[in-house]
């Protein structure tokens, strides 16, 4: 009987298939050396394609085996989610004894940082709010390099392991709030692109509003996730339309929020008292708003360190489960929402505050 074809093939025809030399196609397998990301990529669907395996199998790490690490990777790092994500699962990794590798994901169809993960012999990768290609888990598969999503952007296909949280109890619960401090009128500020949390933290939102107010409108303001066009965005929805209205605004980030606070200032409205605001993530900066702000709680840290986690028993030989792992959202009550009771006795007397 023949060999294996798989079995067969040699960094040769992994070169020959990829249109380079024997020498780049052993450092873009090997992770080292300087190459472009397009000549990585090549390669290294050409090895897929062949089922080439420098340990002479399908499947398996590199020859150096598994190191004690884990991968990190993020689409950005040095804001206060990635911050926060950062401090969890470093600190979960060092309690059970592994490194933590940070590595960006540049979202481009010839990034290669499969093959590096691939290259160093890690352990388990978190992918936070990243949404792997079929080729880049495939890389990983082959390894045997477990994965496990936080905070997903969209469900994938097969399911992974996943750690996320209750988003659409979180935006029931800030409904809840502005009903109870006494809005009449409500606006959400949806984060673009629109992903699966942010459209499940609108869901239980407007549901939570049709229960209790049927009769109360909803305007949805679209902005950037980081909040730099919701200042502007929000501008013409907090337009007073009556002397005792008072707004009430559930913003999908506390980035989106910080902006809701600038078109405020444009608008001559008095957040915690004509306008109520309500965040998502509580992340520093939160409550050095002024007023401090208002914000469903969601625990990051715990969510990147129960990721970790994760990955430490799936190295330990345990095959994870693909049902989300879900942590629970808390809203935490602060200034925005102090409400309209006191402020509106206030108002006669209180100077409106903007800045230049």
């Amino acid at each position: 009987m023949d060999a294996d074809p798989a079995a067969r093939a040699t960094l040769a025809d992994v070169a020959a298939t990829a249109g380079v030399s024997v020498s780049t196609a052993s450092r873009a397998l090997t992770g080292k050396g300087e190459l472009s990301g397009a000549t990585r990529a090549r390669v290294l669907a050409a090895a897929h394609g062949l089922g080439y395996s420098r340990t002479g199998t399908r499947r398996g790490r590199p020859r150096t085996g598994t190191s004690r690490l884990f991968d990190l990777v993020l689409g950005h790092f040095h804001d206060p989610y990635s911050d926060e994500v950062t401090v969890g699962a470093r600190s979960a990794a060092a309690a059970a004894g592994y490194d933590l590798v940070l590595m960006a994901e540049r979202d481009r169809p010839d990034d290669d940082w499969p093959a590096r993960i691939r290259a160093r012999g890690s352990a388990g990768v978190v992918l936070g709010i990243v949404v792997p290609t079929a080729t880049q888990l495939a890389l990983l598969s082959e390894a045997a390099i477990p994965v496990v999503l936080l905070d997903p952007r969209a469900e994938t296909s097969p399911a992974l392991p996943s750690v996320r949280t209750t988003d659409r109890d979180g935006g029931r619960a800030a409904a809840a709030h502005l009903v109870a401090a006494g809005a009449t009128r409500f606006v959400v500020v949806v984060g673009t692109p629109a992903y699966r949390f942010g459209r499940a933290r609108v869901e239980g939102f407007e549901a939570e509003i049709a229960a209790l107010r049927p009769d109360a409108s909803v305007r949805r303001i679209d902005a950037d996730w980081a909040g730099r066009d919701a200042r502007r965005a929000c501008r013409d929805a907090l337009a007073p339309s009556c002397d005792d209205e008072v707004i009430g605004v559930f913003a999908c980030s506390d980035g989106l929020a910080a902006g809701v606070y600038g078109a405020a200032d444009d608008a001559a409205r008095r957040i915690g008292r004509d306008l109520l605001v309500v965040g998502f993530d509580d992340v520093r900066g939160a409550r050095r708003l002024a007023p401090p702000l208002t914000t469903v709680r969601q625990p990051i840290r715990d969510m990147a360190g129960d990721a970790v986690r994760m990955l430490v028993r799936a190295a330990e030989g345990e095959l994870l489960s693909t049902v989300p792992h879900v942590l629970p959202t808390t809203l935490v009550e602060r200034g925005s929402t102090r409400g309209p009771r006191n402020a509106l006795a206030a108002r006669a007397d209180a100077p409106l505050s903007s800045t230049p």
